[in-house]
């Protein structure tokens, strides 16, 4: 006899170690919601809410983690942690339903929204041109093409003569997406004018567009303008890196909403001019959270169909390694919002840009954890997925 533990998180986790111990497959349907505990974090809840929850989660088999001074009322507001199967929290839910006193009614609505939003795996989106994007746990990958002088990585530069033999290469690799960037975005890169921008991307987006018109294109800029020639030329994506706050970035979710074209809404802190001086962060998961509530709130005010937006953390944009290792370590904080998520890690020097190993580890963890993963080396960092999807796969 032998007897150890096996780590079930997902719903594959489950269906194998079922299949392996021969368990009839009807029972899947009971066995897969309690495959694992979920974890949700609140800040600020009135200490009577606090003490409510504790008792309500204690009575179904969860738990709350609170402060130690929510039970003498030494203190009035706590953070919280609730500990719950997804039955044991959609009880909850019902039970608050009558419950609207200690600020319970707007913790009811925004538990709700992020429960059911975390379940949300699958998305689809059409872009302009026609292409249907799918996305989902099974992460895929987003090659990195540069037509700049001066992007950080130099192996990453590709000149107009080379981009239709790079591209064929990457998407024979198995990449999902070519992003083109005819800007850099490097720390201390001073911005591109727009015509200049527009002069080195849009030869190339044509070129691309001519040699591969079944391919998914994403375009990289922050200037509204820049993207609505893209779109014009055929670009399936719009990826700013600003979050709409560059130049005349304001005007960006106008635009958008107007080209009805899939967006990636990405997190910075300063530009790129001057974000390695970013202030130190307090709580970085809170500031990524109200941050992007208050950037989808805009996006839908212009007009952008929540459906056709990607949320990208902006790992390097604005932040320290400390700062970027809490935001991948807890990266399903930002299932939250029920939008695919795009992690941007390859070669950043946290990572350590002498060598690809860091870049390829971050790439394994975050397997199944994100959506698109935005690469330099598609076949190296493909190697990688496919070894930690094995992994997961050989319970």
């Amino acid at each position: 006899m032998n007897v150890y533990p096996v780590n079930i998180s997902t719903q594959d986790d489950m269906k194998n170690i079922c299949a392996k111990i021969g368990t009839d497959p009807r029972a899947l349907a009971y066995l897969i919601p309690k495959r694992k505990i979920l974890h949700f974090y609140a800040d600020n809840i009135d200490y009577r809410a606090a003490s409510f929850l504790k008792q309500e989660l204690l009575s179904r088999g969860g738990d709350t983690v609170v402060t130690k001074h929510v039970i003498d009322g030494k203190t009035d507001y706590s953070d919280i942690l609730l500990m719950a199967t997804p039955s044991q929290l959609r009880s909850l839910i019902v039970k608050l339903k009558s419950m609207d006193c200690w600020g319970l009614k707007e913790f009811r609505e925004k538990l709700s929204e992020a429960f059911t939003n975390c379940g949300v795996t699958e998305w689809e989106m059409t872009s302009p041109a026609g292409h249907k994007i799918i996305l989902g746990s099974d992460t895929k990958l987003m090659s990195i093409m540069n037509i700049t002088p001066d992007s950080f990585y130099s192996p990453s530069r590709i000149n107009e003569a080379e981009i239709a033999g790079r591209a064929e290469q990457f998407l024979r690799d198995g990449a999902y997406i070519l992003d083109l960037g005819a800007e850099s975005t490097r720390p201390g890169a001073e911005p591109v004018p727009e015509d200049e921008e527009a002069a080195r991307l849009i030869p190339a987006l044509k070129t691309l567009r001519r040699e591969f018109p079944d391919a998914i294109i994403s375009v990289d800029t922050c200037k509204p303008g820049v993207a609505r020639i893209a779109a014009g030329e055929g670009a399936d994506i719009i990826n700013d890196v600003s979050g709409f706050t560059f130049g005349d970035g304001a005007e960006m979710p106008g635009v958008i909403a107007g080209l009805n074209i899939p967006y990636v809404l990405s997190h910075i802190k300063g530009t790129p001019a001057d974000m390695a001086q970013h202030e130190p962060y307090t709580d970085i998961l809170t500031e990524l959270s109200e941050y992007f509530r208050a950037k989808l709130q805009a996006l839908d005010a212009a007009g952008v169909k929540r459906e056709n937006v990607i949320i990208d953390p902006g790992i390097g944009f604005g932040k320290g390694a400390d700062d970027n290792f809490a935001v991948l370590r807890d990266i399903e904080s930002l299932h939250v919002f029920g939008r695919p998520i795009l992690v941007g890690h390859s070669r950043k020097r946290f990572t350590g840009t002498e060598s690809i190993a860091g870049t390829l580890a971050v790439s394994a963890l975050l397997c199944g954890r994100v959506s698109l993963l935005r690469v330099h080396e598609v076949t190296e960092n493909m190697r990688a997925l496919n070894t930690a999807r094995a992994m997961k796969a050989g319970i």
